[in-house]
């Protein structure tokens, strides 16, 4: 990712505050009045304390006004700054909100290599810590920061009036203190950045084995992968525990000072007001007034620390939304018609361009054929489909659809022509007929029925529960790896679009089962043009041409029977699977 500097982090996230502005100014403005009302308080503070002469000698009138004022304005003061909070919270909620939105929005126009190569835990947590991090940090801070100033110079100005000399004592020395803390939380900047990508890594690597919990049992890797947890961790608490240090150091410095000089103006007053030269009351109002003049100094030290946190977030949420998309179709016309005719030329591609893995690969697919791709792992079987569906472009060469380069065409329209299941299924937290109908929001029950029994599903969904309205966990974990492949083949059957890849589509089904979906598969690929990619060569027997892949290269095609009789390298993967059947 692209590191931002303080300019662009600030230029970014003005573009998410702008349509929020209103709560924006309502928070800075009532936060202003608070500050007036509560800056207006220790003048009849000081009148109060100068009605109280001696003994017997109160002016309870003047007193009494006093108080009653001060008990109307601190009503006021903290009625505004409740306010100011509220507007204050909505802005970076809603902020948060846009920002989350751009996130999810770049997320679904990336190519699909940044998702491949991302930690999706990573991700997760850029979308949710990191936006908070980064919400919290530079809105409210920024709203401190124009209370500080505000505060500082409405207090200014009162001091001047009381005496002046004082005042200047306090001008002069209390900002020391942010000096101070300004220099100590530098240091911590970097001690940030690293907590920061520690965290996102910490959440990758706690997505990754969550996810894949039942795995980790199975081999029996708990300790190991609690070891590995348990390093990441430590690393992230040694990185929180150094800028912490750094960074809170400063607020008890900064207090110290200021408490210094605190206890330097009590004492010269007291002197000065022995001396007949300014009143008591005078002098309370004074010390309040210093207390006001070093706390804004104090917030500011305290927020050092959300604002270095902030600025490594925003380094990981702005590179984020700064990563490349791809290539913008909006210009180019759709494919309105598809006969399902695919033609490749010359094609070559590769994920490192320091590793060839599909070189000079042509092949011309008829309307309605049934094209099998078989091979070993890694020769290139769903590298063809990832091309084929344009989730990665050809480095060179091209493949026509009906006639037209699919890099000419806008994906959508081109994508709506096929039907895809693969090898790992997909559903979402949804009921069983929302699942089936993804493809297809609009469908009738009576289509999303009908699908399901072509894809002999009908059956077990009968006696779920709930029915067709059965919610499916948010992982799944309610049916089993065979029925969400069901559900999975269903909802392409809904589609029955002209074209369709399956990838292992019957991988996780078993035998008896899988029989069945062969016959459903036949049906539904009638008169349409598949793409068949099988480990078990069984299941594809039936294929009008078999394209059997090695190291990127197309090295035989053909009929089943007819590469049998080849005995060249589709024999001996049928046969060494035959064998281990055999064997088992």
């Amino acid at each position: 990712m692209k590191k931002q500097n303080l300019k662009n982090i600030f230029s970014k996230l003005l573009n998410y505050v702008r349509p929020h502005k209103r709560s924006f100014f309502l928070a800075i403005i009532f936060n202003l009045l608070a500050i007036t009302l509560n800056m207006i308080i220790p003048i009849f503070s000081g009148k109060a304390i100068d009605t109280m002469i001696g003994i017997n000698n109160v002016d309870f009138k003047i007193l009494f006004d006093c108080l009653f004022t001060i008990a109307v304005l601190t009503i006021f003061s903290s009625l505004f700054d409740w306010l100011g909070s509220f507007y204050m919270n909505i802005l970076t909620y809603k902020t948060a909100q846009s920002i989350r939105n751009g996130i999810y929005k770049k997320l679904n126009n990336v190519p699909i290599k940044y998702i491949d190569n991302t930690s999706h835990g990573d991700i997760m947590n850029t979308m949710i810590a990191d936006v908070e991090n980064v919400t919290d940090g530079f809105l409210e801070g920024f709203s401190t920061i124009i209370q500080g100033v505000f505060q500082l110079i409405v207090v200014m100005i009162m001091m001047l009036v009381l005496n002046w000399g004082l005042a200047l004592v306090v001008i002069v020395v209390a900002p020391l203190s942010l000096v101070f803390a300004i220099n100590i939380t530098k240091k911590s900047r970097k001690l940030y950045k690293i907590r920061v990508e520690m965290q996102g890594e910490l959440s990758g690597y706690s997505e990754e084995m969550i996810t894949n919990m039942k795995i980790i049992k199975a081999f029996n890797s708990e300790q190991s992968t609690t070891d590995k947890f348990d390093e990441i961790n430590k690393k992230l608490g040694k990185a929180s525990e150094k800028s912490v240090f750094y960074a809170y150091i400063a607020m008890p410095a900064a207090r110290l000072v200021n408490g210094i000089l605190y206890g330097c103006i009590g004492v010269i007053g007291a002197l000065l007001a022995i001396k007949g030269k300014i009143k008591i009351g005078r002098i309370s109002s004074f010390l309040s007034y210093s207390d006001n003049y070093t706390r804004p100094f104090n917030d500011l030290t305290s927020i050092f620390a959300d604002l270095n946190i902030a600025v490594a977030s925003a380094n990981r949420v702005f590179g984020l939304l700064d990563e490349g998309e791809e290539i913008s179709d909006a210009e180019l016309p759709n494919l309105t018609k598809c006969n399902g005719e695919v033609d490749i030329k010359n094609v070559a591609f590769s994920y490192d361009e320091n590793f060839k893995l599909i070189s000079n690969l042509n092949l011309n697919v008829k309307k309605g054929e049934r094209v099998a791709i078989v091979g070993p792992t890694g020769c290139g079987k769903s590298t063809i489909i990832n091309l084929l569906m344009r989730f990665y472009d050809v480095n060179s060469g091209s493949i026509k659809v009906s006639g037209k380069d699919i890099r000419k065409v806008s994906r959508h329209s081109f994508r709506n022509f096929y039907g895809m299941v693969l090898q790992e299924s997909w559903l979402y937290n949804a009921s069983i007929k929302d699942n089936v109908a993804y493809g297809k929001p609009n469908a009738t029950m009576d289509e999303i029925i009908e699908a399901c029994k072509l894809a002999n599903a009908d059956a077990f969904i009968q006696k779920l529960p709930d029915g067709y309205n059965t919610i499916i966990t948010e992982r799944a974990d309610n049916i089993s790896a065979g029925q969400k492949q069901l559900l999975c083949i269903a909802r392409i059957m809904l589609l029955k679009p002209p074209m369709m890849i399956l990838d292992e589509a019957t991988s996780n089904i078993d035998t008896r089962t899988e029989m069945k979906i062969q016959q459903a598969l036949n049906t539904i690929m009638e008169g349409r043009t598949c793409f068949i990619v099988a480990h078990r060569l069984s299941t594809i027997e039936n294929a009008d041409i078999i394209l059997v892949m090695n190291k990127g290269k197309i090295i035989e095609q053909g009929k089943h029977k007819e590469l049998l009789e080849k005995q060249g390298f589709y024999y001996q993967l049928f046969n060494s699977q035959f064998d281990v059947a055999k064997s088992n």
